[in-house]
């Protein structure tokens, strides 16, 4: 090995040589290794297969207008790894980053000696957030999952404040199963005994398996739906809503967001803090300004991002998450009285052909664009292209990378138009670079 190699050159080498996931036991044995530093911290545990990144980001907003230091680790990154790392809102410095990273290193080394498999590319990262979340002291922690629940490496924490699992829909079908109950199922492994659950409770396909699951552990729940909300007001860039508590009464809030499924993500969140009592918490108490302020003030990338005057970025990439983007881009130019262009890309083991025909049946298209991710999963060009050109009667066009294919849809972009990016994370990363890269940001 490299001795002087930097993390991100290290890290992009693990898939070289990791041949399989250690075992949730075996994971816990990593944790002790580094003296279990999960152990100590206060988490919120965050499951689901649309909105997880989206919940965590509300979270951390309120919890950050409370006072609280906060550590938030999610997945994907969309341009630099070290957005996986949150400190307060802001990405790792590079310093707390390489640092973990040997931490983590040596561990790894110390393991290998006695016989355990080094960590997959997702364990190692996991284990550099608890080292790194340690050492910086941080009050309250934000944990997302991987893939899955059960048998996410996430999973092996013992004692989270709350377990909280957002919308299920059919994704990653190979491992978690074909049906919204099987896939429900396995998300809902991340209850633990007598600890609160709060879960989206719109689907009671799902809502069912999530509730049952945690009757049996005793664990209290609180099923988070449409109907604890309502919607009052809806501005260009935000939507006015109250939020209902337990005993009658409700807050008022502002979702600032142009698509109408983050007001549900934010309710989502909103449960999880109640059902965590720290408005009755010692020290640090939330009060209503600060829920308010935090919510207001709430920002992800990459999920219905104005990123330019009229261009949205939405890391759709399943069947859940289209059909919500679908919703929310039709009704953006229907409210602002224009037509759209799309940008699409796709990884191959997604449903891309049904995602095409829902976009291309919901928006007023007159022109796409698709484009070959810089990835090993990335869709071919051709065969996006022809899927659209099947689906919809607009012209489009087929790009060999993304820089081609964003350079040339804001070139043709007019007034009359919206241009939606939409269809995998990873094209919301490079889409980022791009603009990144020509002076756009």
């Amino acid at each position: 090995m490299k001795i002087d190699e930097t993390a991100e050159e290290y890290l992009g080498r693990i898939p070289m040589w990791t041949r399989k996931k250690n075992s949730l036991e075996d994971i816990r044995k990593f944790l002790c290794e580094m003296g279990e530093p999960d152990e100590g911290m206060k988490i919120f545990h965050v499951a689901g297969t649309n909105g997880k990144g989206s919940v965590c980001a509300f979270l951390q907003s309120v919890l950050r207008q409370a006072g609280y230091k906060v550590g938030t680790f999610t997945s994907p990154h969309l341009v630099e790894i070290r957005e996986r790392f949150c400190i307060n809102g802001e990405m790792a410095a590079e310093k707390f980053f390489e640092e973990s990273y040997r931490a983590v290193r040596i561990v790894s080394q110390n393991m290998m000696e006695k016989g355990y498999c080094h960590p997959s590319y997702f364990e190692f990262l996991f284990y550099m957030a608890m080292d790194m979340f340690r050492k910086l002291e941080v009050d309250i922690v934000i944990l997302e999952t991987g893939l899955g629940g059960r048998l996410d490496t996430t999973n092996v924490i013992r004692h989270p404040l709350v377990s909280v699992i957002t919308s299920i829909s059919l994704d990653h079908t190979e491992y978690l199963g074909d049906t919204i109950e099987k896939i429900a199922w396995e998300k809902a492994g991340i209850i633990k005994k007598g600890i609160p659950v709060v879960f989206d409770g719109n689907d009671n396909r799902a809502s069912q398996v999530i509730r049952t699951r945690a009757e049996e552990l005793g664990s209290p729940f609180q099923e988070a739906d449409m109907q604890g909300y309502e919607i009052t007001g809806c501005k260009d860039k935000g939507y006015e809503v109250r939020f209902f508590r337990a005993g009658g009464d409700f807050i008022e809030v502002t979702v600032p967001t142009v698509a109408e499924y983050q007001v549900m993500n934010a309710f989502l969140s909103f449960k999880a803090l109640e059902a965590a009592g720290l408005e009755k918490a010692d020290g640090l108490p939330i009060t209503q300004l600060q829920i308010k302020e935090g919510i207001a003030r709430m920002y992800w990338p990459g999920r219905m991002e104005e990123v330019l005057p009229g261009v949205f970025l939405d890391g759709a990439h399943n069947p859940g998450g289209i059909q919500a983007f679908a919703k929310a881009a039709a009704g953006l130019c229907q409210g602002r009285k224009k037509r759209a262009d799309l940008l699409f890309s796709s990884v191959s083991d997604k449903d891309h052909g049904k995602m095409i025909r829902e976009i291309a049946e919901a928006l007023p298209l007159d022109q796409a664009a698709v484009a070959h991710i810089n990835s090993e999963r990335g869709l071919e060009t051709g065969v996006l292209l022809k899927e659209f050109q099947d689906a919809c009667g607009c012209g489009v066009e087929g790009f060999q990378t993304v820089e081609e294919a964003v350079l040339y849809m804001l070139h043709k972009k007019d007034e009359g138009h919206l241009l939606f990016c939409v269809g995998s994370l990873y094209l919301m990363g490079e889409i980022k670079a791009v603009l990144r890269r020509n002076g756009y940001d």
